[in-house]
């Protein structure tokens, strides 16, 4: 049985402590904002999760040798899923020492599956952070640290619709309280990024914020009559504004099989597609001021990243 957060708790604990409750002492923060419906459908995806990851974790060794243990743990699952989520990721360069963002389109949950064989198999041990929505977050955050080991930190976000799923009443306390939560969620996620990313490790990210196969939402956000989310843009600019931070940005196409659905697709071919890299040092002389400094907002680069995914896909995915 789920623990839930009081109201007090709600208004007045920091999102980190939140966050360690959630993994450590079976908290559901979904369950306290009314979302018991979310998380009950995430129960049986979270079971299987959670068994694959008991049996590459239980299943290889030595475990007394930590870095030893992971690695064999991550070419285990590599192997794994490569037979049952089989992905083609050709031109994927692994060897950039820089810290690496990777934006990507995202038709179903089928493409998560076979980015993480491809971080793996072309990056090895690098730290991986991968932003999870709320309720796919507490179906596997009590593995937590099983996670980490293979080379994967996961951390909570609320996305936009899982927010309308929740339905709260603005203007209540709950949704004030959620409110807080929400964006104390984005900030953990920022300054996890920063560290993560400035020791050389990878961030995948759909800008998108919900599963969306096209790359532009609609022809009127193509034809930039309508703005972009701007995911890229706030994360560009968080990260590039230390002046010791040397991250690239890279564009990434999923190309989904012709008959896929919205899940998994198992067995089912996926083409992940990288495009013209963004460098650190192109993004700080393009979009930031002419002396350098940090400008208020990166005008223009959510489209030109956007555009960048969709030269890689068919026209059919851009909008």
């Amino acid at each position: 049985m789920k623990k839930t957060f009081t109201d007090q708790e709600l208004k007045t604990l920091p999102a980190e402590e939140i966050n360690r409750k959630m993994i450590y002492e079976d908290y559901s923060l979904l369950k306290s904002l009314g979302g018991e419906k979310l998380r009950r459908e995430m129960v049986p995806v979270g079971k299987v999760c959670r068994m694959v990851v008991d049996y590459l974790v239980k299943m290889t060794g030595p475990k007394k040798d930590t870095p030893r243990h992971a690695e064999n743990a991550q070419k285990k699952l590599v192997r794994v899923l490569s037979r049952i989520t089989p992905g083609e990721y050709d031109g994927f360069v692994g060897d950039n020492k820089n810290g690496l963002v990777v934006g990507f389109n995202h038709p179903s949950l089928g493409e998560i599956a076979r980015i993480l064989t491809m971080k793996i198999d072309k990056m090895g041990g690098r730290t991986m952070l991968f932003p999870v929505n709320l309720p796919w977050y507490e179906a596997l955050c009590t593995y937590y640290d099983k996670i980490k080991l293979l080379g994967i930190v996961i951390t909570p976000t609320i996305t936009p619709s899982t927010w309308n799923k929740l339905g709260l009443k603005e203007g209540t306390n709950l949704y004030n309280n959620a409110t807080r939560i929400k964006h104390e969620f984005r900030e953990a996620y920022t300054r996890e990024s920063h560290d993560i990313v400035k020791n050389g490790g990878v961030i995948f990210v759909a800008p998108s914020a919900t599963r969306q196969a096209k790359v532009f939402k609609t022809p009127a956000v193509y034809r930039k009559e309508e703005d972009i989310i701007p995911t890229m843009a706030v994360l560009a600019l968080r990260l590039l504004r230390d002046p010791e931070m040397n991250c690239d940005f890279l564009p990434m196409g999923v190309l989904p099989p012709k008959r896929h659905g919205r899940g998994l697709n198992l067995y089912k071919k996926y083409r992940l597609i990288p495009g013209e890299l963004m460098t650190a040092d192109e993004i700080r002389t393009k979009y930031f001021n002419k002396d350098g400094s940090a400008p208020e907002r990166l005008e223009g680069f959510d489209w030109d990243f956007h555009k960048r995914i969709a030269d890689t896909l068919p026209k059919e995915f851009w909008y």
